[in-house]
């Protein structure tokens, strides 16, 4: 099997960010040392043996764990470290960047790091509850680069509640200044389980969002960036071979509480509930996927990318037109869709709206 990805959650963190919908908790030695012992058994028990092509160490925050916690998690994960692996990333805190840890990380073979910035805009820092600042991600940087990393990623977030264009161009300045190889932007969406949903806060309205979201695209192109998927921008060579997997609709591994994977043809999620996690309760559930849902997952995820699905590639696969399955030529014809190069894509101009546009396709 080719190009199989390798995803480990990793859900403890020393603070919680507002925004965060995602599976975690605050960081406790215990809760620590006990999960990555179920993080072992749950791999030994599921993994069936196949090549694999990227590993992705996200959380959470992996580099809440202590150095030894580290080490430990990263040596277990050698077993799939070969000639074959492409890609390496793990996922940091500015904060958490130091000597120690970076020559931690080259030693077991990571070779892509990925730094959740979201701001360098004081207000919109505070509101998040995060803790960086420019000066200090600068330094971090320049040390990374001396250990050696030269694939780092940095996240942005955007559209924040009285958040102007001015303060956006200003992130994205400095943001740039940095000379990441890659960049992954997000709108802030409140979503339920968060403390900005609790208090109340709302989302700025949809135009402005889609100004930002335009502006953000026009601006690192211009700086050589590709813009390949929808939030995701690379410089020739960089893009993230992990998230590629996903994309692409192939198989991956999903280890650790709130993990979800694609092997064999089965979905499957974990439980987000750590204490079911720790008695051994992996996964809440999974399914076996006719080949309709499969043919859905392809057009859905291929459609996130700027250059869209190759038909030819399609049919190889599925034995079917992708014209045939689906409502492609009505939405070619009012513009949504364009055909180009023996692609199928959304329209550049539409990009904003492309959930509205897959829900007439699916």
């Amino acid at each position: 099997m080719a190009n199989v990805g390798l995803y480990i959650h990793i859900p403890f963190c020393k603070s919680i960010c507002t925004y965060c919908d995602f599976c975690k908790v605050l960081y406790h030695e215990e809760w620590a040392l006990a999960y990555l012992k179920c993080l072992k058994e749950e791999i030994q028990a599921r993994y069936m043996g196949e090549v694999i092509n990227t590993i992705y160490i996200g959380g959470g925050t992996p580099s809440s764990l202590t150095y030894k916690q580290i080490e430990e998690l990263l040596s277990f994960l050698q077993m799939f470290v070969s000639p074959s692996l492409e890609e390496f990333t793990f996922e940091c805190n500015i904060e958490d960047i130091n000597k120690t840890l970076l020559n931690l990380l080259k030693k077991y073979g990571v070779n892509r790091l990925s730094i959740g910035i979201e701001s360098f805009n004081e207000e919109n820092l505070l509101l998040m509850r995060r803790k960086n600042n420019y000066e200090d991600t600068k330094e971090k940087i320049k040390l990374i680069r001396e250990v050696g990393f030269n694939n780092i990623n940095l996240d942005l977030i955007y559209a924040l509640p009285k958040e102007s264009l001015k303060i956006l161009k200003q992130d994205l300045k400095l943001l740039t200044s940095l000379n990441p190889e890659h960049i992954s932007t997000y709108s802030l969406m409140i979503l339920d389980n968060t403390f900005l949903n609790y208090q109340q806060i709302k989302n700025i309205n949809e135009d402005d969002d889609a100004k930002m979201y335009q502006y953000i695209g026009k601006y690192l192109v211009k700086l050589g960036y590709e813009h390949y998927e929808v939030s995701n921008f690379a410089k020739k060579g960089y893009e993230a071979k992990h998230n590629l997997i996903y994309w692409q609709n192939k198989e991956y591994y999903g280890f650790g509480c709130g993990a979800s994977g694609y092997i064999n043809g089965v979905r499957y999620d974990n439980t987000r509930s750590l204490s079911n996690y720790l008695k051994g309760e992996y996964k809440s559930s999974d399914t076996l996927l006719a080949k309709k849902e499969i043919m859905e997952y392809e057009l859905i995820l291929g459609l996130r990318l700027l250059k869209g699905l190759n038909i030819r590639e399609f049919y190889d696969k599925y034995k079917v037109n992708m014209q045939d399955v689906f409502p492609i030529k009505p939405l070619l014809k009012n513009g949504d869709l364009i055909y180009k190069d023996g692609y199928i894509a959304i329209n550049p101009n539409k990009i904003y709206v492309m959930d509205e546009i897959l829900l007439k396709l699916v």
